[in-house]
């Protein structure tokens, strides 16, 4: 786990701009009783966040949109291997 200081200077940010992507749930840190802890997922999505608004132009709105579509994306990926992982599994061990 990454604690806040150090997320906002790897992920180089500042403190506003992270409450504002927590705000929107563009981020959703684990919270330990003193302050909130970040993983490098996190540390992932908050450079592709920066990206897609300053290399890629994409504005505050646009920004929940994309986001939103990336994770029902991996959401469906997921659901997907696991469907794919139970029919194997059903299959008879001579079809495998």
């Amino acid at each position: 786990m990454i604690n806040e200081r150090e997320f906002l200077e790897r992920a180089r940010l500042d403190r506003q701009t992270l409450s504002i992507w927590i705000e929107e749930e563009w981020l959703i840190p684990a919270r330990t009783a003193d302050e909130l802890a970040f993983t490098d997922m996190d540390l992932a999505r908050a450079n592709l966040i920066r990206d897609l608004k300053d290399n890629m132009g994409v504005n505050h709105e646009g920004l929940g949109v994309v986001l939103h579509l990336l994770d029902q994306m991996h959401a469906l990926r997921r659901a997907l291997a696991a469907a794919l992982e139970s029919a194997r599994d059903r299959r008879p061990s001579s079809e495998r």
